[in-house]
């Protein structure tokens, strides 16, 4: 007999559906990956950076974030903001041209893309002709004046794209003037850089990579001066007097000419090689004055591998030697003109490297570094986990807060220098933190409460450990002495001492202050924080998780080595114990209950926990199946046979093949198969059988501590519940001493039950549910009145998620009551699970429900207790393997994924809690001004326009709007005249 559902109620629920959830993805926090171009505008003060990807980032004030994405697959070599406007030109390796603009919708601005053009050249021409090398935004607003390959200059007008060819100038109209015997040598080649006058916007000039630069007047449509470099030409800098010229050049040189008028200029007024006379690296590109500011240069047999720029000012001198390769940088000043034009001296540099975005402060002594309220790279050291906090306490804030404040003092004090844009979003309602794991041994603690991922303290665990680390080794200063004279800047750091200091699992009780930390080699650290650095000792607890079983034979790696000697811990989090698993396997599991003083590890040999409060190890289980041996190769052992994995790999590509062919030839025949011959519901899929002779079928997946009901139905006892992957859960019953007698009665467990999955499949994760059917409270959240007290009258539930199922027993009985199979007919599997909270935007109550990650990349939301699917979205690729397991969930339905080595995507499944950039962008009265004075500028005669110029300078540097009405007054009659 059907059973029918009543619309009210299929409405009804699917209302309360949309109140709860809502997928979007929010934000990207960290570093852009493979940055290829950057831009910067003076007037909004924004940033922007492109990728190879075809990504363009505009960055400005803390929080005002906006993003982009070029339909073509090709990397963004250039960005270029036309002055004084709300829009940026993009060009692309493919040789389009992109224009974006900045447009206000809803009190808010969107970043989108208004119009793409690619340059035509003549029928027949070489692709030189119009291969785009360098781009001058004129300060009109109104050109573009594009240089290509072949040595011509061509001329749009935008916003529109329109070419206006009877502008254009040919390489044949350069060459007219330039004596022959220079031209004889060879051709000009490419246009390098096109410059704009300072003081005269309609002379533009012109440089190409022989060498050549030509003055051009555009008014007239000819050259003016031409200057007969005979080096390589890598960039111009136009000093703001408008009468010198700086250019440096392939060889590491830089050479200053004179714009005089008289025709040619056939040698520099001034050359200089800064390294010697030696073969040097070319002079990529330079900015001066006052500060002589360059890339490269460096002597190449000696430092021909260095990424440094130099900055020269008086009598200081420094290399800064920088990590990756160098894509652009520009200098901020505090003053600006009408144009852009720099007018003040530099107030900050900022770098674009390959890995990291620097900001050096030039106006404080020793130039340090800005630390960046975004941008941070969070791959300093590779990323190997995640762990997500929410709602932190504001003491222990305030204490991470003070501890890495101490760390930061090298950094300036100066404000973060680039401020363009409104940052209209809500300040955060919570504190939250993200906690990174990375490869040196590191732990880093991220402010994840808003739109920028801001650094807050860094935690070290590589000197409890002897490594191969100098730690005398600063890596910030060079020798006395030394030429040139380095000086390493910036923190991204690839290499990793010692790969058995990797972090693996990461704890943190934000109500007790304990954090737990598990590593590569088997190491267990316990610490907890200290507002003072202290000097101690931290002694090595050794735990055998193979209990002696003879015939076993670790092949792995070695575990890390103690320090015997007192180390001194700066203020922070301080380890105090140490558990070091042997095996030294990898750390797979950990669990901390900070009220019962007990941590549980696992690895892919057993489990056990450990009493950190009288430093002593309570219980050890081996879980290793006898036929398990790639669980004694180790994660680190060359001795796992590459040619297995390599047959492995060909075998999982044929049988790839063969299904398809098979789907492609039978697809037909699939589709009549009964439902009632596999015996399956009609969403569901057959749950694959496992053996029990599987590799890694000991290995241990989750551990979660709970006070509930194990023995009998009348009293509640500690217990610790351990999954595997082979689809077995043990339980435990824990007799934890009152707190009167904890320092001196021991820790008791013993087994109390074990369930095996008949489809053997991993268990991911454990959850006991209250007489209620929600989820038990965190350890110490309900004494800091945080969370209400579990429902204990009511009979209890254990949650049993597997890759492939989701099965509630009863407690404590542990008999089936329920399940949910994986709703899907391709393979899915459960690769990450988590408890969130929702609640509608309307309504103060809370329901939990579970949030799970499938292999697919698709996200489900599963209520709370009864077990049904509400709802379910695509979210990452399914080839993306790295960034769904990557995935870290927070408590109230937001998410983290790794998009690169370098990014997390931020998600939120919830309707309440979103957390996104709210921002806008306006071009301010000032600007409007601005634009109307070069309006002016432009119409001006030109005996009137040097007096002009000084008048604008003094006024605009003001900073007075009354002076801007001064200056208008005052310039209106030149407008009227002409």
């Amino acid at each position: 007999m059907k059973r029918f559902r009543r619309h009210g109620h299929e409405s009804q629920r699917d209302k309360h559906k949309q109140d709860l959830y809502q997928f979007n993805k929010t934000v990207e926090h960290g570093f852009p990956h493979q940055p290829s171009a950057l831009g910067f505008s003076p007037s909004l003060q924004l940033l922007a950076i492109g990728t190879r990807s075809g990504a363009i980032k505009l960055y400005g004030a803390p929080g005002v974030e906006f993003m982009g994405l070029h339909d073509e697959n090709a990397a963004v070599t250039q960005v270029h903001f036309l002055p004084n406007q709300v829009e940026l030109v993009t060009l692309l390796d493919d040789n389009s041209l992109h224009m974006w603009t900045l447009r206000a919708h809803n009190s808010m601005s969107e970043l989108l893309e208004i119009g793409r053009f690619t340059l035509s050249g003549p029928p027949g021409a070489p692709p030189s002709v119009t291969r785009v090398t360098a781009v001058l935004a004129h300060s009109s607003g109104e050109l573009l004046l594009l240089g290509t390959e072949g040595g011509h200059v061509f001329v749009v007008e935008v916003p529109g794209f329109r070419e206006l060819e009877e502008n254009n100038i040919s390489v044949e109209d350069v060459q007219n003037r330039i004596p022959e015997d220079y031209v004889g040598r060879r051709n000009l080649e490419c246009v390098e850089t096109l410059h704009e006058n300072p003081l005269n916007p309609r002379q533009v000039l012109i440089g190409y990579s022989r060498g050549l630069m030509v003055l051009w007047d555009l008014d007239r449509q000819r050259p003016i001066q031409h200057f007969l470099g005979t080096q390589q030409l890598e960039s111009v800098w136009w000093m703001e007097d408008g009468e010198n010229i700086l250019s440096s050049h392939s060889d590491g040189s830089y050479c200053q000419w004179t714009v005089t008028g008289e025709d040619p200029q056939t040698e520099p007024e001034k050359q200089e090689m800064p390294y010697g006379s030696f073969p040097c690296k070319a002079i990529s590109k330079v900015i001066h004055p006052p500060f002589l500011i360059f890339s490269g240069g460096m002597p190449r047999a000696s430092y021909g591998d260095r990424h440094c720029i130099s900055v020269i000012h008086s009598k200081t001198h420094e290399a800064l030697d920088f990590t990756s390769r160098i894509i652009d940088f520009f200098v901020i000043r505090e003053g600006v003109n009408h144009r852009g034009t720099i007018e003040r001296d530099p107030s900050a540099l900022v770098v674009l490297v390959e890995e990291e975005l620097i900001v050096v402060d030039l106006q404080t002594e020793g130039w340090p570094v800005i630390q960046t309220p975004y941008l941070v790279p969070l791959h300093c050291s590779a990323i190997t986990c995640s762990h997500h906090v929410s709602s932190i306490p504001l003491k222990l804030w305030e204490r991470v807060q003070a501890a890495g404040a101490q760390q930061n003092t090298h950094y300036s004090k100066k404000p973060w220098p680039i401020n363009g844009g409104q940052n209209l979003a809500p300040d955060p309602p919570q504190r939250d933190l993200l906690l990174t794991g990375h490869e040196d041994g590191t732990v880093r603690f991220w402010d994840a409460s808003g739109v920028c991922l801001y650094p807050m303290y860094k935690l070290s665990t590589a000197g409890v450990f002897l490594t191969d680390a100098d730690p005398n080794d600063n890596m910030n200063q060079g020798s006395e002495g030394e030429w040139p004279p380095f000086r390493k800047v910036g923190c991204f750091d690839p290499y990793s001492d010692d790969p058995r200091l990797g972090i693996q699992k990461i704890h943190l009780c934000k109500y007790s202050g304990y954090l737990t930390v598990a590593g590569t080699a088997g190491q267990i650290l316990v610490l907890e924080l200290n507002d003072e650095a202290a000097e101690q000792t931290v002694e090595a607890t050794v735990v055998d998780l193979l209990q002696g079983q003879e015939g076993f034979r670790w092949k792995g790696q070695a575990r890390l080595d103690v320090r015997e000697e007192p180390v001194l811990f700066p203020p922070g989090f301080q380890p105090f114990a140490l558990v070091q698993c042997q095996p030294p396997a990898v750390v797979t599991a950990i669990a901390l209950h900070s009220e019962w003083k007990l941590v549980a590890f696992g690895t892919s040999h057993g489990f056990g926990f450990y009493d950190y409060h009288q430093r002593n190890n309570i219980l050890v289980k081996c879980t290793l199946n006898p036929s398990d041996q790639m669980a004694l190769e180790g994660p680190l052992s060359r001795v796992k046979s590459i040619k297995k994995s390599l047959r492995q790999s060909f075998r999982r590509i044929r049988r790839s093949r063969v299904s398809m062919r098979k789907h492609h030839t039978n697809n037909a025949l699939l589709r009549v198969v009964t439902l009632q011959e596999i015996n399956l519901a009609p969403v569901q899929r057959k749950i694959e059988a496992r053996s029990s002779d599987d590799s890694f079928t000991g290995l241990v997946r989750t551990l979660y501590f709970a006070d509930t009901f194990v023995s009998d139905s009348s009293h509640s006892t500690p217990s610790l519940w351990a999954g595997t992957n082979g689809g077995a859960v043990f339980a435990y019953v824990l007799r934890v001493p009152s707190l009167e007698r904890r320092a001196e009665d021991p820790v008791v467990a013993h087994a109390a039950k074990e369930i095996q999955l008949m489809h053997r499949a991993p268990v991911v994760g454990l959850v006991v549910l209250d007489g209620k059917g929600a989820p038990l409270p965190e350890p110490l959240e309900v004494a800091h009145d945080l969370a209400r007290s579990p429902e204990m009258h009511g009979s209890h539930h254990l949650l049993v998620v597997s890759e492939e199922q989701f099965k509630l027993f009863t407690l404590p009985k542990v008999s089936s009551k329920s399940k949910l199979k994986l709703t899907a007919v391709d393979g899915s599997r459960v690769r990450r699970v988590g408890v969130a909270w929702f609640g509608s935007r309307t309504d103060e109550q809370l329901e939990s429900s579970l949030v799970v990650l499938t292999n697919q990349g698709e996200l489900h939301v599963i209520s709370l207790p009864s077990i049904k699917m509400m709802v379910h979205y695509p979210c990452i690729r399914r080839e993306d393997v790295s960034g769904i397991a990557s995935c870290v969930f927070t408590k109230y339905g937001q998410g983290f994924y790794l998009i690169s080595p370098s990014e997390f995507e931020r998600f939120s499944l919830s309707t309440r809690w979103v957390v996104e950039p709210h921002c806008l962008v306006e071009p301010s009265s000032e600007l409007v001004i601005l634009s109307f004075v070069l309006v002016i500028r432009q119409t001006a005669t030109d005996q009137s326009q040097s007096s002009i110029l000084k008048l604008e300078v003094d006024l605009v540097h003001s900073k007075a709007a009354f002076n801007y009405i001064i200056l208008i007054l005052i310039l209106w009659p030149v407008v009227v005249v002409n």
